[in-house]
Parts: structure tokens; sequence; C-alpha cells
């Protein structure tokens, strides 16, 4: 293991005038998108929007500083704040900071232990189903807040949305006017002024009209409310073995999705820059990223999606921009917390509802779906148990849907079929069975492949049978182990068996289960099928009866 790959380096940064520029710019693009996202986000978790901001900025700073990609902007996410609500609900907001810590640690070991390339496993329609599912979430979770309504904590998400919309219904207060006017200006401003121009950072923009018109018009709607005016100091969170035993799952929990949506995106970033990342180190970045935000009081972090696009195309150089970005965040956590606090909810509510619209374009839902039947299944399946049940037992069972269907589609690919022998027909030919095994001789379908064989030289009189390997992709030790049953199977009813073209990345698996000890003399493995015809001719010619005949 070479530690060094783990750890920041010279090149991460390049000082040169122009990527200066060009980063400085970037992050202060990001930071100011970010603002609105991070105190949405943190209010929409349950640890209040000052958690948000105090996690984009000491979280940004060191997965930036740490991380494996060069533009990856980290800090609160939406999917994260899916996975907090209902452990506020039932711990408290004073349990996110242990769990930040904890799963930070967790995430911390996995890169050590370079599991960073895990995430390339995850199958495609798993990862936008998760993320459909996270999107309509986060829609749900908006619905009190757009309303006016007071949300329970503890409720399903599904089931307090309907209650809030019945609440609203039997009062319609002018608070549920006035909120449901704030989403629906944010809900039009976002998209109409990204499309008049990309540069504009519309969320903010939206949020900023939001709030001077319910100031003007003294709205009665709920603010964000007081704010810290500077960045905690450090402490660590008080825990007790009672604690960490009621919270273990829970970190587990949080440091998977961790790992996971910031792998993700590190990969979207690498792919829209052309370049590549380094998922171990990642790991360690976005480890140590969430157990700094814990210490300040903050929530997990994670790489953001949408906040790394907009790093990129505003021009980001290296992961200074992210640097900035969080600087950025930092400078209105001094200098504007006043006018921040009295934003309304319903602004940062209409922002999250735009947000988990963009989650998922339709276009990708189309690709999905248009993958065929096997994959629309996934697809909607883990969406489904994403918001009915849970995250991370949607990508689980997800992962064992496309799993099984994958092994499914292997299995139909194996086959076995009985072929002509090569070159002109001699007597006794009809005695020579010859089989070519093809795809994948694995456990789904090494039961069917052998009863195959054994059903095709039932009654047929033959003599000798060869077995042709040569068109075996994949191998593993249960269909060695039949391959293995299957010489015995034919040795012990008289047959004489032949096999061809082992492949040299299964002689291993082969040697391992002794599979091929079943033959009668090592002269009965060829690479070469004329020669193992050949063969096969000597024993049809002269059949063994006593143990003398030819070997």
């Amino acid at each position: 293991m070479n530690v060094a790959d783990l750890l920041p380096r010279r090149e991460d940064y390049d000082l040169r005038p122009r990527t200066l520029r060009a980063d400085l710019a970037a992050g202060v693009t990001v930071g100011v998108v970010a603002l609105p996202l991070a105190l949405a986000f943190g209010a929409s978790a349950g640890v209040g929007p000052a958690a948000g901001l105090v996690t984009a900025v000491v979280a940004g700073i060191v997965a930036a500083v740490l991380g494996g990609s060069n533009v990856q902007v980290s800090g609160p996410t939406g999917a994260m704040a899916v996975v907090l609500a209902p452990i506020v609900a039932a711990h408290g907001a004073g349990a996110v900071a242990l769990v930040s810590v904890l799963a930070g640690l967790i995430v911390l070991v996995a890169g050590v232990a370079r599991l960073g390339r895990v995430v390339g496993y995850l199958p495609w329609p798993v990862v936008e189903g998760f993320t459909l599912g996270i999107a309509c979430i986060i829609a749900l979770q908006q619905v009190p807040a757009a309303l006016g309504v007071h949300a329970e904590a503890g409720h399903d998400t599904v089931v307090t949305a309907v209650r809030a919309v019945v609440a609203a219904a039997g009062s319609a207060s002018p608070t549920t006017v006035w909120t449901l006017g704030a989403v629906a200006v944010v809900a039009v401003l976002v998209p109409v002024l990204s499309r008049l121009h990309p540069g504009i950072p519309s969320s903010l923009v939206a949020v900023v009209v939001v709030t001077v018109v319910a100031e003007l018009t003294h709205a009665p709607v709920p603010r964000i409310g007081a704010l810290p005016d500077s960045l905690p100091l450090p402490v660590v969170p008080g825990f007790d073995v009672a604690a960490l035993r009621e919270l273990a799952g829970a970190a587990l929990a949080v440091a998977a999705l961790a790992a996971v949506e910031s792998l993700l995106s590190a990969r979207v970033a690498a792919s829209m820059t052309r370049t590549g990342y380094r998922a171990d180190r990642e790991l360690v970045g976005q480890g140590l990223a969430s157990v700094a935000s814990g210490l300040f009081g903050g929530m997990p972090a994670t790489g953001a999606i949408a906040r790394t696009a907009v790093n990129v195309r505003a021009g980001a150089r290296t992961r200074l921009s992210a640097v900035v970005h969080a600087l950025v965040v930092l400078a209105v956590l001094y200098l504007a917390t006043g006018p921040v606090s009295r934003i309304p909810l319903a602004a940062l509510a209409g922002v999250l509802l735009v947000t988990s619209v963009r989650m998922i374009p339709v276009a990708t839902v189309r690709a999905v779906v248009g993958g065929g039947r096997a994959a629309a299944f996934t697809f909607a399946v883990t969406a489904v148990l994403t918001v009915a049940v849970d995250l991370i037992v949607a990508i689980e069972i997800g992962i064992g849907i496309a799993a099984f269907f994958a092994l499914r589609h292997l299995s139909r690919d194996a086959g076995v079929r009985r072929e002509p022998l090569p070159g002109p027909a001699e007597p006794g030919d009809e005695h020579i069975a010859l089989f070519r095994l093809q795809g994948a001789l694995f456990f789904g379908a090494a039961d069917r492949i052998l009863t195959t064989v054994l059903e095709g030289t039932a009654g047929t009189g033959a003599q000798v049978v060869v077995l042709r390997l040569s068109g075996l992709g994949i191998l593993d030790a249960t269909g060695a182990r039949a391959l293995g049953e299957l010489i015995d199977t034919l040795e012990a009813g008289g047959l004489t068996v032949i096999v061809k073209g082992v492949r040299g990345e299964h002689r291993d698996v082969l040697s391992g289960v002794g599979a091929l000890t079943g033959l009668r003399h090592p002269s009965h493995l060829h690479t070469d099928l004329d020669e193992a015809v050949a063969h096969a001719r000597t024993h049809v010619r002269r059949p063994v009866v006593d143990g003398t005949g030819p070997r």
C-alpha cells in the first residue's frame, strides 16, 4: 500500500495567474449557489440552517484539500438530509454531530482499506432509481414548509406531507397563502433566470426577491431565525457505550451514503473534465470532512453533484475553487447573518423543490426504461423502496434485483450443443459425441448444462465424449465442480471422456476442485480439436473393455 497516494500533493494546485483567476471566479460562483442550498438542507435535515452553513464551510475546505478530485465540491446534500431526518426525529438534533464523526471514521477506514472502486459495481438503474427516490423525498419534505404548516417529527415523509395538505386545506390561513406564493415565485424565477444566463445565481436571486418582498409587506411567514455570527469552536461530541450502540446502525447507513454519493459525484466530475480522480483518497478526504464537520457541530458531508457541476461549468481548474467556495460561505456567516436570518423558510422550500425536479431529467428516466424490462423494473423498485422503506434497504434490494437479472442473462447465454466432428467422416464416428460448452458455466447454469450432456449421450450408442471448453467465457467453482461430476458420471457409465481447449484462466479453478482427475489418462486433455478427435477415434476402434485398450 502506497500511503502517499492518499495524501495531498503539490500538483493539486496551479498558481499561475490565469488558472488562479479561473479558480477564484468559479469558487465565488459556487459559493453563491451553495449558500441557499446549505441553509435549506440544514433545515430539511432537522438540525437547523446554521448546521448547514457550518458543514459547507468546514467539510467544504477539508474535503477540497484532502479529497481525491480536483474539482469536487462537498457539503450538505439532499440525500444526506433525507437520511438524517429520521435520526433527528428518533434521537434528537444533538445526535447528528456524533453520527457525523462515527460515519466519517467509517468512510476514512474504507478509504485506507482501498474500497474506493466498489462504487463502480453499482448498477446504473439502481443509482438512477435511488436518485429519483431521493428527489421525491426531498419534494415531500418541503410540503409542510411550502404550506406554512408545522410538521410533527417522527412520522413517515409521505404521511407528514399528506397531513400537511389536509391541515392547510382545512384552514386556508394567510400564512398558507403567503408561503404558497413564495414557493411559486422561487419555482418560476429559478428556471427563468437560469435560461436567461447560466452565470446568474438563480437560486440566490430568487431567495433575495422573496425575502425583500416579505420584509416590505411584513408577510406572516416563518423565517430562518437567529444564526450564529461566527464559526463555533470544535467540541468532541459526548458519547457513551449505550449511545454508540444505538447510533451504530445510523452511522453505518450515513457512511454508506456518504461514500457512494461522493464517489458518484467524483466520477461525474471526472467525466465532465476528462480527467481522473483517486477514489480511495476521495474516501479519506470525505471521511475526515465529516469528522471535522461533526466536531464543529455540523452534519455529515458528501460530494455534491449539482454544485460540482456548477464548479466545472464555471471554469474551475484545481481544488482551490472548492476552498474559495467554502470561504465565501464563511464570509456570509461572519458578515451577513442578520439579513440571512430573515429569509422565509418557504423560499428555501421552493429552492429544494426546484432542486428535486432537476435531480433526475426526464431523458434519463426514458433512457433507463428504454434499457429493457429488467433495467426498468430495477429502477422502479429502487425508487419506490427509497421513498417507502429506507435508502440503504432500497440500494441493497436494487443491487440484488440487478444481480438476479444479470445472472439470469448469463444463464440464458450459457449453453451446450452437440456438433459434428470436423473433417471427412470416418467409420465409427457415430460413436463419438462432440459437445461444445459456451458462455458461462457457473452456479446458475451448471446443473442445466450437465443434464443436457447426459441426456444427449443416453441411448445414442456413444462410446467417447469430447467436451470442447474453449468457448467458455466464465467458469466458477460450482461450474468446475459440475464439470468434474459430469466427467465422473460419464466415465462411470463406460464412456471415455476427452477434454479439449481448457483456457489458461480456468486451469486454476479446475485444478483446485479436482475437476479433471476423473479423466482416465493425462493424454485425454488436448489443446487442438483435430488431435482430440483423432484420439477419440482410437478409442472407438479399440473400445476399453478390460482396461487393456488404448489410452
